[in-house]
């Protein structure tokens, strides 16, 4: 199965010059979305994880389904004041500005192998403060995975630098 075939590239969005990937075509698709969780889980056949996390929102979707399909527990890593309960937070950089992630404090055991899961890496600084965040709670990122890599962003080597596997079922040139 070819996974670009159910991505939507929207040109100019949010902005001139990017070429948005677009997974609301792939998780509409029956195949296509079964396809992705099943070649998702596959690239980490033997590995042993005690949880999934997901990065807000498409995360969700995807890490949700990979956690069933391994048995595992869910971390929802939410964006900032959406979560109601103690929380412990992480900041990182945007464009311009900053942003900050949140988990329970109590979303993690301590010791838990961790894999992380998005629908796309491109700078990686979304994930590097949720791998931040999950270390803080005593828990250890040991892999990533995304449908999409943006390889000339760096995100990959960010993620490789605090020693996390980062896989991808597809990549795009350019942003």
């Amino acid at each position: 199965m070819d996974i670009k075939e159910y991505i939507r590239t929207i040109p100019d969005y949010p902005k001139s010059g990017i070429q948005f990937r677009d997974i609301t075509t792939l998780l509409a698709d029956a195949e296509g979305f079964r396809g992705a969780v099943d070649a998702m889980v596959k690239l980490h056949a033997g590995a042993k994880f005690d949880a999934v996390a997901g990065i807000e929102a498409r995360g969700f979707i995807l890490g949700g389904a990979i956690a069933h399909q391994l048995g595992l527990g869910f971390i929802p890593v939410r964006k900032k004041g959406k979560l109601p309960s103690a929380v412990i937070g992480q900041e990182y950089d945007l464009e311009y500005g900053t942003d900050t992630v949140e988990i329970h404090i109590d979303a993690v055991k301590e010791g838990e192998n961790v894999l992380l899961i998005d629908d796309l890496i491109a700078t990686g600084g979304t994930a590097e403060a949720a791998v931040k965040l999950i270390a803080r709670a005593g828990g250890n990122v040991t892999a990533s995975s995304f449908v999409i890599e943006l390889p000339e962003l760096g995100g990959r080597q960010r993620l490789e630098a605090l020693d996390i596997e980062v896989l991808s079922l597809c990549s795009f040139e350019g942003h």
